[in-house]
């Protein structure tokens, strides 16, 4: 290949004039110039070679109209940024917000979120269309010039992708339909909820109290749970309260004077305000009954391929086992998912009400074992344990604590009864002074732990328990004496698992349960039918994870829905009785009931072959097969992991601690002296300075000269008679080093 290539370029250069470039615009000019131009005639075997490698390049213009053009980088790394700045700086005053709403970036990854929920899948920004992005700019200019307006239902300035309506095609009953009656929010609506959430979360999760745990990332009933039995233990009273009428709604001028507090963009404001003023307009019920029409045979609807599928039936079922601090979620006018944020920016200014209250209260006891420091328990281990929680008495320590989990609270308190009805009383006043809410003493139950308390469907109760304890008194004795303690029991409720099981109709009954059977499930297969019990079961293993009592209520659990299953495949299969469907079936029901002897071959060689379908037995038929409790160790300064990620980040950006590890590293001699002065002229570059800036921070007046010293490579005497101009040699030695 390359011999042929040799000889054709030797022929090309010896004979250039064999070559006729008579057929393009650029070989004519060729021909011309090398025939009239005695300079270009010596060239010409060059130009030939460069003829025959010419191909032209068409060169993209960028089309200065094309929104993609507005996205500089990634919308995840701007948002990033925003997090680490308002961690940077947890109560600093936010005023300059429209710049992030102007970000085009931050609608773009909006649109992405909003299309996921919307269409099952996620969009990549390659595959969103031009035409999308020029009416997703128009919505966000529309925004910034005020004339976005809530709640549309005909003029949109973006609609959903699979949204095909022609509205200006439609006919006046529709119209007057989709003008009166409910409707789900606009998709440009989702759009700009999603934007103000992604710029409001970070200001307000950086300064957020610690005390609340509901709709924020990162926090959910597991960990108030574990915060209980970390920190709960020893209170002997409790008030628990409701305020969940605040999530129902909220006078307005509240909600913004909550926001003006942190925010004061003017932009973003009225944008939260015109949301919480619109009204939603929802189907009027005129309070006539209709006639009930006889229900028809539906067939079974296909889906689209872009249209979401719905909640399989196990996690549907799960979500029926909501407890009741986790049922409400507030939806105020058009916030859409803004509404939980708003709710915990208005429930904070409850939750620094209430830290001020613990630390008023706190009255430490040189004779307790625990809390006897500023820093309470900080200290002095696991308060979960016996030995660490002493009983009440006039020479104990006086403490509380509380929690917030969405609109209900729970106030532990340690010491008289009187203390927390002297706090209930000052709670009732503040609620109603800040939020207009009445409440009264039955709201605001106090109850004492040996009463059991109920939260999140578990029950917090007291085990006295009597520990040996053992130490050394004068003179090296042994002494070891029997101690009164209490544990804090943290035990899954059973009467509200059975109260869930009713509400789904898995089973009927009080003390005697009797399962009944799922007939939701009795056009699925055998294998579909079990495949769903056990993600459900698998579900509640993990939702009553920290529970006492796990393995017992697991198993409930178990028989409940193994009883359900086995009455269902009765009447199903015709046997009558779930005995006959054990026998048959096996204990976890993991044996086919369709297979009759004599009728068809093994189960088991079908399903070697392929031709039958796999059955997956039930799961915990056993209560030895239940995992065992978490009683993992939780950290009383607990912080979820992206919160320490930030603010590990935070700590490590900042030069202090950078400048902090390399003395320590020098101290420790980890560093060469050669590598020492590599530092030290980075140090001074980076500093600018004069050569006293020759150090690191913090150092002393010793630090310093030695720097100099090992910099300029001589000794004290050197030093001490310097002149202005060695002085100057210095540093242009140092510039050098740079």
């Amino acid at each position: 290949m390359h011999r042929r290539l040799a000889i054709f370029t030797h022929q090309v250069l010896t004979n250039s004039n064999s070559i006729l470039p008579t057929t393009t615009k650029h070989n004519s000019t060729f021909f011309l110039c090398s025939h009239f131009n005695p300079s270009c005639h010596r060239g010409n075997g060059f130009a030939s070679i460069r003829l025959l490698s010419y191909s032209p390049v068409s060169r993209r213009v960028p089309d200065p109209e094309d929104p993609s053009n507005l996205i500089k980088e990634d919308g995840v790394s701007v948002l990033s940024q925003m997090w680490i700045e308002n961690f940077r700086e947890p109560d600093r005053i936010v005023t300059n917000l429209s710049s992030y709403l102007r970000r085009f970036e931050l609608w773009v990854l909006a649109y992405q979120k909003v299309c996921a929920d919307e269409m099952g899948a996620y969009m990549p920004r390659s595959e969103i269309q031009r035409s999308a992005l020029e009416d997703l700019l128009a919505l966000r200019n529309a925004v910034l010039d005020s004339r976005f307006r809530w709640g549309a239902r005909l003029e949109f300035f973006i609609k959903s992708p699979k949204d095909k309506t022609e509205y200006e095609s439609l006919s006046k009953r529709k119209i007057k339909a989709i003008l009166t009656t409910t409707q789900p929010a606009p998709f440009q609506d989702k759009l700009v909820q999603e934007v103000l959430l992604m710029i409001l979360e970070p200001i307000y999760e950086g300064r957020f109290s610690q005390k609340s745990f509901a709709f924020r990332p990162g926090r959910n009933a597991h960990t108030v749970l574990r915060v209980i039995r970390r920190s709960f233990a020893g209170y002997l009273w409790y008030i628990k309260g409701n305020l969940s009428t605040i999530l129902d709604a909220m006078k307005v001028g509240l909600v913004i004077n909550a926001l003006i507090r942190d925010v004061r963009d003017k932009k973003i404001i009225d944008l939260v305000k015109a949301a919480l003023v619109t009204p939603v307009v929802t189907s009027k019920d005129d309070g006539v009954e209709k006639k009930k029409k006889k229900r028809k045979y539906q067939k079974k609807r296909v889906l689209a391929e872009d249209e979401p599928k719905p909640d399989p039936y196990w996690l549907e079922t799960f979500f029926g086992f909501a407890p009741e601090e986790a049922e409400k979620l507030p939806s105020w006018g058009h916030c859409g998912i803004l509404s939980p944020l708003l709710a915990n920016v208005c429930l904070d200014e409850l939750d620094r009400w209430m830290e001020g209250k613990i630390k008023d209260f706190y009255h430490p006891s040189k004779s307790d074992v625990i809390w006897n420091s500023p820093e309470g328990e900080a200290e002095h281990g696991n308060t979960s344990w016996p030995e660490f929680v002493p009983t009440s008495g006039p020479d104990k320590t006086r403490k509380m604590d509380y929690i917030r989990y969405g609109g209900h609270i729970l106030i532990g308190v340690r010491g008289p009864r009187s203390d927390a009805a002297t706090l209930r009383k000052q709670l009732i006043e503040f609620v109603d002074q800040k939020y207009m809410l009445k409440l009264d003493n039955e709201s605001l139950p106090i109850e004492h732990i040996t009463k059991g308390i109920m939260f999140l469907d578990h029950v917090l109760c007291r085990r006295v328990v009597y520990p040996t304890l053992r130490y050394t008194a004068t003179g090296g004795k042994i002494i070891s004496e029997k101690g009164v303690g209490t544990l804090l029991s943290v035990t899954a409720s059973l009467k509200q698992c059975i109260k869930q099981f009713r509400k789904l109709s898995f089973l009927k009954g009080d003390r005697d349960p009797d399962p009944q059977p799922c007939f939701r499930m009795f056009h699925a297969t055998q294998a579909h039918t079990n495949a769903q019990m056990n993600k459900f079961l698998s579900t509640m293993v993990e939702w009553y994870r920290f529970a006492d009592n796990r393995k017992k209520i697991v198993n409930f659990c178990s028989y409940i829905l193994r009883g359900s299953l086995a009455k269902l495949y009765a009447a199903k299969y015709k046997l009558r009785s779930r005995a006959k469907v054990y026998k048959i079936g096996s204990r976890n029901l993991s044996r086919p009931l369709k297979e009759k002897k004599g009728q068809s071959p093994e189960y088991h060689n079908l399903l070697r072959m392929g031709l039958a379908e796999s059955i997956d037995g039930l799961q915990y038929t056993r209560m030895s097969l239940v995992p065992e409790t978490d009683y993992s160790p939780f950290p009383s300064n607990w912080r979820p992991d992206h919160e320490k990620a930030l603010l590990e980040y935070i700590r490590l950006d900042d030069p202090k601690t950078i400048e902090e590890q390399r003395r320590c590293i020098m101290d420790q001699g980890l560093v060469s002296p050669q590598d020492y002065v590599s530092m030290l002229v980075w140090n001074y570059k980076r500093n600018a300075g004069t050569l006293d800036q020759l150090s690191f921070v913090n150092s002393g007046s010793t630090n310093i000269e030695r720097d100099k010293l090992l910099l300029l490579g001589s000794n004290e005497d050197k030093l001490e008679h310097r002149t202005k101009e060695e002085e100057e040699n210095d540093k242009q030695f140092c510039v050098s080093q740079m």
